[in-house]
């Protein structure tokens, strides 16, 4: 699957663009604050109807616009489709070849794809959710009846809590019970079936970006010696108490070690965008050879925190990726672009992009 060209209307900096791309490899380039970086989230916006670098959408529309629209024409399976989105006052809206796309999850199997930036390494330093996105985006692409049994968990989960925010009697509030541990043990297997595929992919990755040892562990979010259904007994007190459901895969989190140390205790910060680059990187390998193939890869910037080395090596795995590249630099003139070879490439400057190759 590739993404063929892309017409934008009203994001950030650009107000629009019209856009052919190789179906392998792309380079854009311009100075600080020209619409790099506008372009790929323009991109990631049409696989994920979100950015990856703002929480609200309504950031990304061009000052003194209503809305943005993104449309990109997808060569999926040797057939052409064309997706288009739209956010405004009126919400966000999807449409492949004019008929609705239903949710974000239908999305991301039209159009999945990852994004490599610099505030990678918060997958390292910030909180769980960070984690848990990267695992279960992993887990939904190789199991696609995750999300299904994902969306029953939260709901069964936002009805537990209101029960026990209303101070409802225990029988009301563990009414729940049954469905929450039915699907949240599934989650929780799913994840570990996941994991044990991910490792290999992992640790080789990391050993041939970073020359270190990366393994990551579940922890599923409740004590691994004890079932799901203990474990919410044993947390009654405190859930009643505090009007919410203390245990389940939705406190779950991912562990990161480095030579066996945790990896925000073990690694600098360029270590740690590299640590990071290695999970996502050992991710996409995963996914594609258990068929499931990510179809672009944004790289926003990968020479900041980067020395000349790190970045060659990085850039050499993500070429033997089987996918569409994207990637953002200050210029093209590095030597570590060399090993782009042939690539199109395109300036930005203002807001405007030209093709330049």
């Amino acid at each position: 699957m590739t993404l063929e060209r892309l017409r934008i209307e009203n994001v950030r900096c650009i107000e629009t663009a019209d856009l052919a791309f190789d179906a392998r490899r792309n380079l854009i380039y311009g100075a600080n604050a020209s619409g790099k970086t506008s372009l790929l989230e323009a991109i990631y916006f049409l696989g994920r109807a979100r950015s990856f670098r703002a929480s609200k959408n309504d950031t990304l529309v061009h000052a003194g616009a209503d809305g943005l629209t993104i449309a990109g024409n997808l060569i999926r399976t040797h057939r052409r489709s064309v997706l288009g989105l739209g956010f405004g006052p009126p919400g966000l809206e999807a449409r492949l070849d004019g008929q609705v796309v239903t949710g974000i999850a239908e999305l991301a199997t039209i159009f999945p794809v990852q994004a490599i930036d610099p505030e990678l390494h918060q997958l390292i330093e910030e909180g769980p959710q960070h984690r848990r996105r990267f695992l279960d985006w992993g887990v939904f692409h190789v199991e696609p009846s995750f999300v299904a049994t994902w969306q029953r968990f939260q709901r069964t989960l936002r009805q537990r809590n209101a029960a026990l925010r209303t101070r409802a009697t225990p029988d009301l509030v563990r009414v729940w019970d049954g469905e929450l541990i039915d699907t949240g043990e599934r989650i929780a297997a799913a994840r570990q079936r996941y994991l044990a595929t991910l490792n290999p992919q992992v640790r080789s990755m990391a050993e041939r970006l970073l020359g270190h040892s990366v393994e990551l562990h579940l922890s599923q979010g409740w004590a691994a010696e004890r079932s799901f259904r203990e474990a919410l007994d044993r947390s009654w007190g405190r859930d009643s108490e505090r009007g919410l459901t203390h245990v389940g895969p939705h406190r779950a989190d991912l562990q990161i070690r480095v030579d066996g140390q945790p990896a925000r205790n073990r690694v600098s910060r360029g270590q740690q965008k590299l640590v990071a680059a290695a999970m996502l990187l050992g991710q996409l390998r995963c996914d594609s050879e258990q068929g499931s193939p990510t179809a672009a890869l944004l790289v926003d910037d990968p020479a900041a925190e980067l020395d000349t080395t790190s970045l060659k090596r990085l850039l050499n795995e993500v070429l033997e990726l089987p996918l569409q590249l994207f990637i953002t630099a200050l210029d093209q003139s590095r030597p570590a672009f060399e090993s782009l070879g042939s690539v199109a490439t395109f300036h930005v400057e203002h807001g405007k992009l030209t093709r330049l190759i």
